[in-house]
């Protein structure tokens, strides 16, 4: 059986390592990156807490002692059924068996402003990208201070979106700004730096209980983000963000963080695809009227008893599948009967800043603080690949929260790209 994966996120990872080495069957991965990324961690790649790499784990290294897997480095263009072929970016693949898994990208909800003018974390390079914007607009206020409009400018950052990443966005910057910029950055007047954290809705943490939100919003105060809820932006011209009620927010930087949409190749009928570009499956992950498709993790629909809209994109929705889709591929080389996916919610976390964070649990118990925090240090802990990761991601973590700094604050710039760009100018 030529099983072809396309996406290495949680979902085709777990897939393949469950048919790893299994006879009978061919792996082909296909990936636009040659690495599987940790999306859970981009705001603290973003933030300077952690290194890109510790997150990132190469899949060729993943699958060094593979007898039945290969990768190549391409993106989905199109699929056609009828063929049983895919068309990438570097030719054609036959498969037996496709699994799109190819996630989520950002919505943008058709502002192309906010397309145009915002970061994005969705990949390690936005992530990066963002990290490297935020620093070069500190050392460029260090040359308004006499301009006090656009100082200010220059100190502001713009959240938009108060799930889960927004508000750990936010409280990783609010930390840095009480305990590390000051030290780095002494001729800054850092009492005019402000973060605003914008929502649509009228709570933080939508998907999380009323406590998670309720104590959310109550951390990020006391550690200084201004909190804006029912607060929708309407324009952002790099310049200024214009909100719905009227107000104005002169910022250099906005980070959009308040929506995703499936990356969805072409190819599919238009019938099989729901609202969020997520496409509708069976039971076992396959693709309504086809044969031999399947979807799994945050591309995937599917309608159960107990969750009739689908389940919740999260990492452990995406790996469980992955791994059952590969224990019924194996019963279906052996014509044994294959068994439906049934989520189990094991719960939601989030944290808030250092020290802090909320959990909820499945039977409605709530906990925060600090407990929560090293709960959730944890689960993400043992989520990222490798143990060389993990152990690096971990003293990175304590030595942080003991020393309330990091030396990751790095600029990367293009010189060949700037000098370009000053020589158009000249």
């Amino acid at each position: 059986m030529k099983v072809v994966i396309v996406g290495g996120g949680f979902a085709g990872v777990n897939l393949a390592m469950n048919l790893n080495n299994r006879e009978n069957i061919e792996i082909l991965l296909i990936d636009r990156f040659n690495h599987h990324q940790f999306q859970p961690l981009f705001y603290q790649v973003a933030t300077a807490s952690i290194d890109a790499s510790n997150i990132s784990f190469p899949f060729r290294k993943a699958f060094q002692k593979s007898k039945n897997f290969r990768f190549r480095l391409a993106d989905l263009h199109s699929v056609h059924p009828d063929e049983n072929l895919i068309n990438t970016s570097i030719g054609r693949f036959h498969y037996d068996v496709l699994v799109i898994a190819t996630g989520c990208t950002t919505n943008f909800f058709g502002n192309h402003q906010m397309e145009n003018f915002s970061f994005p974390m969705k990949s390690t390079v936005e992530a990066l990208n963002l990290r490297d914007r935020f620093f070069q607009l500190l050392e460029d206020a260090l040359c308004y201070k006499n301009d006090e409009y656009e100082y200010r400018k220059r100190l502001s950052v713009v959240v938009v979106g108060g799930g889960a990443t927004g508000v750990e966005v936010s409280g990783a910057l609010a930390d840095m700004r009480r305990h590390i910029l000051p030290k780095d950055y002494p001729d800054l007047d850092l009492d005019k730096m402000t973060i605003y954290l914008l929502e649509g809705q009228g709570k933080l943490l939508g998907a999380m209980s009323e406590k998670s939100s309720a104590d959310s919003k109550h951390y990020l105060e006391k550690i200084g983000v201004d909190i804006r809820l029912n607060t929708i932006v309407k324009s952002y011209d790099g310049e200024v963000v214009t909100l719905n009620n009227g107000d104005e927010i002169p910022a250099k930087i906005v980070i959009w963080a308040a929506g995703i949409t499936g990356n969805l190749p072409a190819g599919f009928n238009e019938a099989l695809v729901v609202r969020g570009n997520r496409i509708k499956v069976d039971r076992f992950n396959k693709v309504l009227n086809t044969q031999n498709i399947y979807a799994i993790g945050d591309i995937a629909y599917m309608e159960t008893p107990k969750y009739p809209r689908g389940h919740p994109q999260v990492a452990n929705v995406a790996k469980n599948q992955g791994k059952l889709l590969a224990k019924n591929l194996l019963r279906q080389l052996s014509n044994k009967p294959l068994k439906p996916y049934e989520y189990d919610d094991q719960g939601s976390m989030a944290t808030v800043g250092r020290g802090l964070a909320v959990v909820d649990l499945p039977n409605k118990w709530h906990f925060n603080g600090a407990f929560a925090w090293f709960a959730w240090m944890t689960v993400h802990l043992f989520l990222l690949l490798g143990i060389k990761n993990r152990v690096q991601v971990f003293v990175n973590w304590i030595y942080k929260y003991f020393t309330y700094d990091q030396n990751l604050r790095l600029i990367f710039k293009d010189l060949r790209k700037d000098a370009l760009q000053e020589n158009e100018v000249k």
